[in-house]
């Protein structure tokens, strides 16, 4: 019988994600399909992108000699179907209210669990030499979860500017406070209400924004998140017990599994 590539995809020991992952799997493997038989070859591009990425935590394990926690790994498998298969394939983000507002909140929650799993291991090394507290630990947590929260609306700003794409959704907006309204040069905020824009000839009701609404919210959204992590790590690392574990990162020895 031919030998398991990665170890983490074992149905025995980690049930859950391998099923969803199987799962997810084969659900993209059929709209990739779908999407080339209709001639839709961007979704399909975008469907081979998500293969790759579903399989990603379980490469990743496999390298660096860990074991992503449970509910981590379904975290994970769910935020990259979801993002990429229902939101940009499906045109979820366009037809779904508040669909990108609840992933970058989820984002921001996975990866204050994956920054606080690099400082912890790191914490624990002994050759590092470094002791942080729980308070630390979490602020670390936070600022690691923004730190990839402002790298991805760089990302998306790039896109948008080198690809004529439209990552950074625009929001119509009704009226503008400025001080370039202001006659005197005075710095003073005038109020402008908009009643009607006119673009090559089509009357709108608003103002575009271009994208900086969505981008604030983004990030405050995924602060959100980042801080959820950080007051549920927090409460528990407290109660001296290891329930944590079940949220981050485990470092494996052997076959043994200890937080490292």
């Amino acid at each position: 019988m031919k030998k398991n590539k990665f170890k983490s995809l074992d149905f025995k020991n980690n049930k859950i994600p391998t099923i969803l992952y199987l799962f997810l799997r084969l659900l993209v493997i059929m709209i990739m399909i779908y999407s080339i038989v209709i001639g839709k070859y961007e979704n399909a591009f975008t469907c081979l992108l998500v293969l790759i990425l579903l399989v990603m935590p379980f490469i990743l394990e496999e390298k660096l000699k860990i074991q992503f926690s449970g509910s981590l790994e379904v975290a994970m498998l769910l935020f990259v179907f979801v993002a990429e298969i229902i939101g940009e394939v499906n045109a979820g983000y366009q037809n779904i209210p508040n669909l990108d507002t609840v992933m970058h909140t989820l984002n921001g929650f996975i990866m204050g669990a994956v920054g606080f799993s690099l400082v912890n291991m790191a914490n624990n090394n002994e050759r590092i030499g470094v002791k942080l507290n729980p308070k630390f630990l979490l602020i670390a947590s936070f600022c690691f979860s923004m730190t990839i929260g402002v790298l991805w609306e760089f990302f998306e700003f790039g896109v948008d500017g080198l690809f004529d794409a439209d990552m950074q959704k625009d929001t119509v907006i009704y009226k503008i406070n400025s001080v370039k309204f202001d006659p005197n040069k005075e710095n003073k905020v005038y109020t402008i209400d908009i009643d009607s824009v006119v673009i090559n000839g089509e009357e709108w009701n608003g103002y575009l924004d271009i994208g900086l609404i969505d981008t604030m919210k983004d990030l405050i959204v995924n602060a959100i998140g980042a801080i959820v992590f950080s007051i549920i790590g927090f409460i528990t690392m407290k109660k001296n017990n290891d329930d944590y574990e079940k949220l981050i990162v485990i470092k494996k020895r052997g076959k043994e599994k200890v937080i490292s």
